[in-house]
């Protein structure tokens, strides 16, 4: 394509957006709003999502070594345990640490377990992480199995629990997900489509005249692209000032020791780059899909 005829496409495009007046306003606005729903639920799901992935990563395995073992045996336990392919990490627990965590995890209550220190009754034990917190159940059992391991535990009922929710929480997201934006861009291009019919009398004069396909396709082209990138600037300006500015206030209110909020970058502006190629994409499929129409009659 010639520089001056891509300049042409470009004009023309442009003055139809004046043109068409509140049509671009309907479809521009149509843009805007979708894609800001889109940009809210999209920072809602990771934000989910990342809670989810933290609280599965704080899943640990208490494996707890049997009394009568022999300090050989306990690093012979460890070196095996290091060398399962679905262990990230070791560490050993001392009776005396296992007593000092249990005290401090009980908070106040800690106080009834003081007389234990005299004579602790805790059994040295390793602390286990799984490079996947999914397979904590399958780690467990394969630690369990070993020599000299008394019993592991790693609260079964409430990590199944918690496994189950998050499974089913991801789940729904990207299903919410991908059907909000297949609903944005029916409705986006369905309002983009009313500009085009709007002038089918000026796309048939122009084909009448001999004007080639690409000729009266590149002018709806260049005008859809505008529509998805006006209607995008919105959206994103709200997604990243919100956001920060919720993250600013209330981040630490909506954070505990056990998870925490995404913080803003490059958070939002990935979320925001996304909504603008949205918006480009569909700018541009809502267009072109809409004069294909005429350009086959």
């Amino acid at each position: 394509m010639k520089l001056r005829t891509f300049k042409r496409h470009l004009i023309v495009g442009c003055k139809n957006l004046v043109r068409s007046g509140w049509m671009t306003f309907a479809s521009a606005s149509a843009v805007m709003v979708m894609l800001l729903v889109v940009g809210i639920f999209l920072l809602f799901v990771l934000n989910a999502n990342h809670i989810a992935s933290t609280l599965e990563d704080n899943v640990e395995m208490r494996a707890h070594i049997a009394l009568n073992a022999s300090e050989e045996e306990q690093e012979e336990l460890e070196r095996t345990i290091e060398e399962m392919e679905t262990v990230e990490s070791v560490n050993f627990v001392s009776r005396d640490e296992g007593l000092e965590d249990l005290i401090a995890s009980t908070g106040e209550s800690g106080q009834a377990f003081e007389s234990l220190r005299e004579e602790n009754p805790l059994p040295d034990a390793f602390q286990v992480f799984a490079t996947n917190p999914q397979l904590t159940e399958q780690v467990a059992g394969s630690i369990d199995e070993l020599e000299s391991i008394r019993s592991v535990n790693y609260g079964e009922e409430a990590v199944g629990s918690l496994f189950a929710i998050t499974n089913v929480g991801r789940m729904i997201g990207v299903i919410l997900a991908v059907s909000l934006m297949f609903t944005a861009m029916f409705l986006i291009s369905n309002t983009i489509k009313l500009t085009i019919v709007a002038r089918s009398k000026e796309i048939q004069i122009m084909k009448l005249v001999g004007a080639t396909n690409a000729f009266v396709r590149w002018p709806f082209f260049v005008e859809g692209a505008s529509l998805g990138l006006i209607g995008s600037f919105v959206p994103i300006g709200l997604v990243v000032g919100g956001y920060s500015y919720l993250y600013t206030q209330y981040g630490a209110t909506l954070s505990s020791s056990f998870y925490s909020i995404l913080p803003p970058f490059p958070l939002v502006w990935q979320v925001g780059m996304l909504l603008l190629a949205i918006g480009l994409f569909v700018g541009i499929w809502g267009s072109v899909m809409s004069v294909r129409k005429f350009l086959k009659a």
